[in-house]
């Protein structure tokens, strides 16, 4: 379907625009020093604290993501999702008292405080905008696929080579859709050749990246006039959009299901994905289809996604901007749970346009433009340009924000230390010129890394360098600034540096023995017979026929009928084992894609056998690395050398026992008594007189708690009931 933006459309999306700068103009007359740019003067309440978690906690790629996952892998990409990071909820109500406590400008200044190291946080500081350059570079990408896909050229206005390369993705949809046991040794060739291939099938006419520089420049213009208050105004207002972004396509796509396929009312939809899709596709847990999303890799993954999480800046700008305590905790939780809330929700929406397109679109980052424009363009009243906002909206809401925190670090963690003697006018300015340079690594980032699913697993390991040094210094005295950094240094070789730079030099990239894969792998399931079904095995039946001129094959299949029960076998295709992003055939030669997994490398020079490991099993294995080696690093070196300075660490661990006062003069008041007197708050040690500075939970911990697990199971149950809905098992 072809759509063109009518003026409703571009009406729509230059309201938004206009909106949102003068929000930042507005803004820009409240900022008189740094604590009112970098952190709102610390006066925001529960409503927009809320919103803000939400907002910055998703971005574009949120949805999309979604139904590249959901589209790949069925219903446990839902799943795979959101069980990385709904388990540790509950923590949230604990740990944002931390960032409040603190009472610093920065999360760097952490390190300084708990370290004495200001090498250390200025350090951290350049990490952490490294790392919110590759989450804004990964809105960037999503968003500019999805309105890519609102203009996806026709097949009529392909070229020659174009054209080639559309027909060699209906040739390999075709063959991903057989059943494994029924292909021919040719047709199992031609697979993995296409596979390697890479081939498309949607070839778009706007330039995404030049898309990708002119949001950027947006971004840039309207936070660096505001500054904190004006991101997380603008993310209450975006976050309405996300909302508006994630229900709008429901009825329509509901209503576009039940005219297709005959079927009314609110279940029609429901019924009829479990008649037209695989028993396969619903499988949240075991699914032949996953091959990433094991429960010992979601294990794993959750464990890493709780310790990275906490060490993420940006969580100091969150709750440190809120009024209070109680703001802090409520402000994150409930933002973060209306984030698990709505993956579902994204989840629901990628299965229905997948039945809608899944056959149509080849690249599942385009479906939701696709969608959108099928949808929502023949209405004709500026629904596209609502989405193009929203998306953008959604895209923005995290990436102010985020350049607000990084030029905060950059600005009082690295320039300051250098030029500590200018005037708090000239560190806004530098603030700003900082924002800049964040905003223009984004794009550089965005404009290299074309898969949007790269870009988050690769967000997913990143804070594992310093998650160590942060979780062992609030918890464990006995850690010490050299244990701090030689867990710093072995895991930033080891996760960062190597992988990203060893690929950079000649050869590596095309060396046989980095051509390393698992071995193919089949998997038998017992299914009951849906339409979907019968018509795939008609299909085969079809293929089957007409290649008996090619060998002996294999047994005549019977044809199916509904509800009947058959056995059916999945291939697993052989995947690289020390390249992130798999391999790729170009000019002939195998080339390995994205970073390169040194960890494994070494297990394997070690003579551990991973070729006959499953894909997930060694995905495991190496984010076991990033877990046990800098935790291991810490706590090995630090016991080996002194401890810390014992005063310093006496009004570390004071302040963070002394509850926030909401007036700023009391506070102050209660802090100092703290300092005079450092074993005020002794009696609330679970473990009193040891290293260990875990708390007794109070009353208000023990109820967030509880309350958080009870949203923790309604989230469950929410998806429980998205997948089977309209199921007749």
């Amino acid at each position: 379907m072809e759509y063109s933006l009518t003026r409703t459309d571009v009406a729509v999306i230059v309201a938004y625009f206009g909106a949102m700068l003068v929000i930042g103009w507005r803004a820009m007359r409240n900022i008189r020093n740094q604590e009112d740019f970098f952190l709102g003067g610390r006066r925001f309440g529960k409503w927009i604290q809320v919103f803000a978690a939400f907002g910055q906690g998703t971005s574009a790629e949120s949805a999309v993501g979604m139904t590249t996952l959901v589209r790949t892998n069925g219903a446990s990409g839902i799943w795979s999702t959101l069980a990385g990071g709904l388990f540790f909820m509950p923590i949230f109500w604990l740990t944002s008292v931390w960032y409040r406590r603190m009472r610093t400008l920065t999360l760097a200044d952490f390190f300084t405080e708990r370290y004495g190291s200001r090498s250390m946080a200025g350090f951290y500081s350049l990490f952490q905008a490294v790392f919110f350059m590759i989450v804004a570079a990964l809105g960037l990408s999503a968003m500019s696929k999805t309105i890519a896909a609102m203009t996806v050229k026709p097949v009529a206005e392909l070229s020659a080579e174009q054209l080639a390369e559309y027909n060699q993705a209906i040739e390999l949809e075709r063959l991903e859709h057989m059943d494994f046991s029924l292909m021919s040794t040719q047709q199992e060739q031609r697979l993995d050749e296409l596979r390697l291939l890479g081939v498309r099938k949607e070839f778009p006419r706007i330039n995404e990246r030049m898309f990708i520089v002119c949001v950027a420049a947006f971004v840039l213009v309207y936070a660096a006039l505001g500054g904190l208050e004006a991101a997380f105004v603008t993310d209450l207002i975006q976050s309405v959009f996300i909302i508006l972004m994630s229900l709008l396509l429901i009825p329509f796509a509901m209503m576009r299901v039940n005219e297709v396929y005959g079927t009314t009312g609110f279940l029609g939809p429901f019924e009829v994905m479990h008649q037209r899709f695989p028993q396969s596709f619903f499988e949240v847990w075991g699914s032949p289809n996953v091959l990433d999303f094991t429960w010992h890799w979601i294990a794993v993954m959750a464990i890493l996604g709780m310790l990275n999480v906490g060490i993420q800046a940006n969580q100091m700008v969150l709750c440190g901007s809120a009024k209070d305590e109680l703001t802090a905790r409520v402000g994150l939780t409930l933002g973060m749970f209306l984030k698990r809330y709505f993956t579902v929700v994204w989840g629901f929406v990628a299965m229905i346009t997948a039945l809608l397109y899944g056959s149509t679109v080849k690249n599942p980052d385009y479906i939701w433009g696709y969608a959108t424009r099928d949808l929502l363009g023949p209405l004709g009243i500026g629904l596209v340009g609502l989405m193009i906002a929203c998306m953008v909206a959604a895209l923005m809401s995290t990436a102010d924000a985020l350049m607000i925190t990084s030029s905060g670090l950059l600005t009082n963690n690295v320039y300051r230390p250098l030029f500590p003697r200018f005037s708090e006018k000239h560190y806004l300015l530098v603030g700003r010129v900082f924002g800049g340079f964040y905003i223009l690594g984004a794009v550089l980032i965005a404009t290299q890394y074309q898969r949007v699913f790269s870009l988050m697993k690769l967000i997913w390991v990143f804070n594992c360098v310093v998650a160590a040094s942060f979780w062992l210094g609030m918890l464990w005295r006995r850690a010490t600034v050299y244990g701090a950094w030689s867990s710093i240094s072995v895991t930033a070789v080891f996760t960062v540096l190597l992988p990203l730079l060893a690929p950079a030099f000649p050869g590596v990239r095309t060396n046989p023995y980095l051509a390393k894969t698992t071995l193919p792998a089949s998997a038998s399931r017992v299914y009951t017979a849906v339409e979907a079904d019968v018509e795939q095995r008609a299909l085969e039946l079809t293929e089957f026929d007409q290649r008996v001129h090619e060998g002996p094959p294999p047994t005549r299949p019977q044809p199916l009928t509904l509800g009947e029960t058959f056995t059916k076998t999945f291939t697993l295709p052989k995947k690289s084992i020390f390249w992130e992003e798999d391999l790729a055939l170009i000019d002939g030669r195998l080339r390995g894609r994205g970073m390169l997994k040194v960890e494994l490398v070494l297990l394997d020079w070690l003579g551990v056998d991973l070729a006959r490991n499953s894909h997930s099993l060694n995905e495991t294995i190496s984010l076991l690395f990033r877990l046990i080696v800098p935790f291991g690093t810490l706590i090995c070196i630090s016991m080996l050398t002194r401890r810390d300075d014992e005063h310093r660490l006496n009004r570390f661990y004071a302040k963070m026992k002394t509850p926030v006062a909401i007036d700023p003069a009391s506070d102050r008041q209660q802090v100092e008594l703290s300092m005079q007197s450092p074993r005020r708050f002794d009696s609330s040690k679970l473990f009193p007189n040891s290293n260990w500075e875990f708390q007794k939970w109070s009353k208000d911990d023990a109820v967030g708690v509880s309350l958080s697990c009870v949203g923790v199971l309604g989230c469950v149950l929410l998806l429980y009931l998205a997948v089977t809905l309209g199921s007749r098992a």
